[in-house]
């Protein structure tokens, strides 16, 4: 099978729905005449033309507007924000207009529109430009959050958000953008909700989604090393979240940890401890242990953000900890 970039993958999400529905189209700050600030767009102006292919003012509040408008009278918008941080500016847009209109309408508004962007930290980027969000949006009823972590994931997932009649956000990262993996070239759908097993293993669960998938895995991989078997499973979402997949591996394995960029309180790692202990309390041999960022902003030095971000090293001894528990 061949190998694209993650940003590629997203491209041809975007270009194969673009060709067969006229009413998408993707509109946000460098999307078209720089053909995007991380190349995902690249070459889409020159495809289907600058009244598709849409730049924008610097002004978040302002174009996501525009987009739940189109929206709601029959138009299909991917809206591009340069990054999610900036995403702060439009919150209104998107919760107080795109998630409630289906609802507070009485099913006469449909929002078919995907807010995409990156998320959480890309470096030295200073602690404006490096928030997690994904558990803030997830909160709220009416939206759909996807946070992918392969390019195969990305491309089959934003298909199905383009698809969908509701809002999704549709969360990816600057460090991924250049990440190669299998992508087929054929046509297929990844459905919004189904988390996926992504290392089978025995001995202890981990939970994790997006760019930390690579944290969970090389964990995973270490401790293989020393004889701990664990599975690794991506959510894929956070909104709707795959209970079902997270459950039925800790009954096999009776052990969790969730590791997740996102600060600590009221994080999504939070939420699924809530429901596994609630739903799976009979099957854990050990209390569940998560790893997240540091409950501060991001500073700018690299030695501080090695040690505020999730890390391998601060996984694996979470996981020590739940399986040597007595």
């Amino acid at each position: 099978m061949r190998e694209i970039q993650f940003r590629e993958a997203l491209r041809e999400a975007m270009s194969e729905e673009m060709r067969q529905d006229p009413s998408i189209f993707i509109m946000g700050e460098e999307v078209a005449e720089y053909n995007g600030a991380y190349k995902v767009s690249q070459g889409m102006l020159d495809e289907f033309s600058s009244k598709r292919v849409i730049d924008t003012p610097i002004a978040e509040l302002g174009f996501a507007g525009i987009g739940v408008g189109a929206a709601m009278n029959g138009l299909r918008p991917i809206v591009e924000f340069m990054t999610f941080n900036f995403s702060l500016v439009a919150i209104d847009q998107i919760i107080n207009s795109a998630a409630k209109m289906y609802s507070m309408s009485g099913g006469q508004y449909h929002v078919p529109i995907v807010f995409r962007g990156p998320t959480g930290n890309a470096g030295q980027l200073g602690a404006q430009h490096s928030q997690n969000f994904e558990n803030w949006f997830a909160n709220c009823p009416g939206l759909k959050v996807v946070v992918p972590s392969n390019p195969y994931d990305a491309k089959g997932l934003l298909k199905t958000s383009i698809r969908d009649n509701d809002p999704v956000i549709f969360m990816e990262s600057e460090l991924m953008y250049g990440d190669k993996g299998e992508v087929p070239a054929e046509e297929y759908l990844i459905p919004i909700g189904s988390a996926d097993i992504k290392r089978s293993g025995t001995d202890v669960t981990i939970v994790s989604f997006g760019k930390i998938m690579k944290v969970a895995l090389a964990a995973a991989a270490e401790l293989e090393k020393e004889g701990i078997s664990a599975e690794v499973v991506d959510l894929r979402s956070v909104r709707p979240i795959d209970y079902a997949t997270v459950v039925e591996s800790v009954r096999k394995t009776n052990r969790l940890v969730i590791v997740e960029e996102a600060w600590p309180l009221a994080a999504i790692s939070s939420e699924i401890t809530y429901h596994i202990q609630k739903y799976a309390f009979d099957f854990l041999d050990a209390p569940i242990n998560r790893v997240n960022s540091l409950d501060a902003p991001l500073p700018y030095a690299p030695t501080l953000i090695q040690e505020i971000l999730p890390n391998v090293k601060r996984t694996i001894e979470a996981v020590k900890a739940v399986m040597y528990r007595h």
